[in-house]
């Protein structure tokens, strides 16, 4: 039987020992600051994604996916000693790419942003092309002159 809660509480427990791990396991000088970002856990308990996000440039960050893969069975070791279930799930390190999409999205507002003031600025200057009323007025009749 699938439990949803039980795999989001498992979820958030394997997030906290796996940024446990990172620091006391892995003593590897490579590794950067890594930011366990969010765990999701099939609902049968077998398969757990971890997301990640790096600070640094593509270099480190390189370095430090490295350092991930190579150390992921001292990891997950240290989860299932950790954990109090009978099978520990299976890990998969995923590169966390919303901080860069973030900002991305960020400067394409900013972008927009400016285009929106400088087209502001330009109506505000601006005259109608026919005119100040475009359309044809009816013809007005005088009844004294007829």
């Amino acid at each position: 039987m699938v439990d949803a809660a039980r795999a989001r509480r498992l979820a958030e427990r394997i997030k906290v020992l796996t940024a446990d791990a990172l620091e006391k396991v892995v003593k590897d000088p490579d590794l950067g600051f890594v930011t366990i970002t969010d765990v999701r856990v099939t609902p049968d308990l077998s398969h757990a994604k971890i997301f990640y996000t790096f600070f640094g440039d593509a270099a480190a960050r390189s370095k430090s996916n490295d350092v991930i893969e190579r150390h992921r069975g001292k990891i997950r070791g240290e989860i299932g000693r950790q954990l109090s279930i009978r099978l520990t799930p299976t890990i998969e390190f995923i590169s966390d790419e919303i901080p860069e999409t973030a900002a991305h999205m960020n400067d394409l507002l900013a972008q927009a942003r400016a285009r929106d003031a400088e087209v502001a600025k330009l109506a505000k200057d601006a005259e109608f092309a026919a005119g100040e009323n475009p359309y044809k007025e009816p013809r007005v009749i005088d009844e004294e002159n007829e």
